[in-house]
């Protein structure tokens, strides 16, 4: 099949099928021209031989015998490559590719997706996936002017000047590289990391210009792709683009405009939401809380630095119980407060008593009346003798008042 029928007479009533095929997600524009050359292209079980045939839907399309479906709402998904994955569907060598990560990484329904130019091997970043082969088209193109930033880890030596000798391009043998934005960020001895960006995208431009310049490039990572930045998403995880933003730049793109939409926020950033005043309880301030649950008890008014307790409830505040409450009040009031009667006093028991029962009760054993001591005195030391010996002198003999009979 080489023409449809709405070529052969002049008339053109749909897209061509190169396109429809790449919207509907099945590869790139560049893609099916090879699978309609391979003839794995049929439409109405006839191959289709011109990516230029004309079409006003996909009904009938098959690809490798399979229905091709409708074309699906434009969907973007931003991915963090590690270091050490291909980005293609499949490598003959046997290496791991993105594929393989993207099975966990994105959500499940999530229909084909193509990843919007290459990252190498050891470069890591940014790496935009859709499932509209025109949208992917349109951004890879230089002529689109969708920027990419890049920052390197360099070893060697390097100014400042030399690297703004870049935004007038430069020749690399036969390759001429357009402009680049070079900036050095910091440096530390002769390691030094560099911002740079660029809007061609050539296969390993940003490694090959700088190794030009005699720096060796020990890290690359790609932490923007136009509009969209790498942010927070963790290395080997998925963020799907809200569905607004995706149209509003794909509009923005297609139209012939640069496809400088508005900046989008870095996924982990537009996902946090920011906290309200009403998310969390107030609590009452000092002092109304058990005014809260006293029945007629009305809240103290608030003053800066300490909040007030004084004066009554109001009077027109009811209780819950429906009875009135009764006034409050701080201020001490002798009339209105009964007061309570004065507790007697307690007669202290004078010294002298004391002083004259312990001398009878001395008498009355015959060891004599005890000297008087005040309080706090100390009471003198228990001489040492033998049991029964009187205090203060020797033992008296025979005859004696207190001694022995004969």
């Amino acid at each position: 099949m080489t023409d449809s029928p709405s070529e052969r007479s002049g008339e053109r009533s749909g897209e061509r099928i190169a396109k429809l095929l790449a919207r509907a997600g099945v590869a790139s524009r560049r893609e099916v021209e090879r699978m309609i050359a391979d003839g794995r292209v049929r439409l109405n079980d006839q191959p289709v031989t011109t990516p230029a045939t004309v079409l006003p839907n996909l009904a009938g399309v098959t690809v490798d015998g399979k229905a091709v479906r409708a074309a699906e709402p434009t969907r973007l998904f931003l991915f963090h490559k590690p270091s050490g994955l291909i980005t293609a569907e499949r490598d003959p060598n046997g290496k791991p590719t993105i594929y393989a990560a993207l099975r966990n990484a994105l959500p499940a329904g999530t229909p084909r997706v193509m990843p919007v130019g290459r990252l190498d091997l050891n470069t890591e970043g940014l790496l935009l996936l859709t499932n509209d082969g025109e949208l992917k088209r349109a951004m890879e193109l230089p002529a689109s002017g969708v920027p990419r930033t890049y920052r390197a880890r360099t070893f060697g030596d390097i100014t400042q000047t030399r690297l703004e000798d870049l935004i007038e391009g430069i020749q690399i043998g036969e390759i001429r590289y357009g402009a680049i934005d070079a900036n050095m960020e910091r440096r530390t001895g002769r390691n030094q990391w560099i911002e740079l960006t660029l809007a061609e995208g050539k296969n390993r431009e940003v490694r090959r210009v700088l190794e030009f310049l005699g720096l060796e490039v020990s890290r690359l990572l790609r932490t923007a792709y136009g509009p969209f930045r790498l942010g927070d998403l963790p290395r080997g995880a998925a963020w799907e683009v809200p569905q607004v933003v995706v149209e509003r730049f794909r509009k923005a793109l297609l139209d012939g405009g640069k496809a400088m939409a508005p900046v989008f926020a870095p996924p982990m950033e537009a996902q946090a939401r920011p906290a309200k005043a009403d998310d969390k309880p107030v609590a009452p301030p000092r002092g109304t809380r058990g005014a809260a649950r006293r029945p007629g008890a009305a809240a103290a008014p608030e003053r800066p630095g300490r909040p007030a307790r004084q004066g009554s409830a109001p009077a027109d505040a009811r209780p819950r119980t429906g009875k009135p409450a009764p006034p409050r009040s701080r201020q001490p009031d002798d009339a209105a407060r009964p007061q309570r009667p004065a507790r007697p006093a307690r007669p202290a028991r004078a010294t002298e008593d004391r002083d004259e029962l312990f001398t009878r009760r001395s008498e009355a054993s015959g060891k004599g009346a005890a000297p008087d001591r005040g309080r706090g005195a100390r009471k003198p030391a228990r001489p040492t003798g033998k049991p029964g010996a009187p205090r203060g002198g020797p033992r008296p003999g025979p005859g004696k008042p207190g001694g022995r009979r004969p």
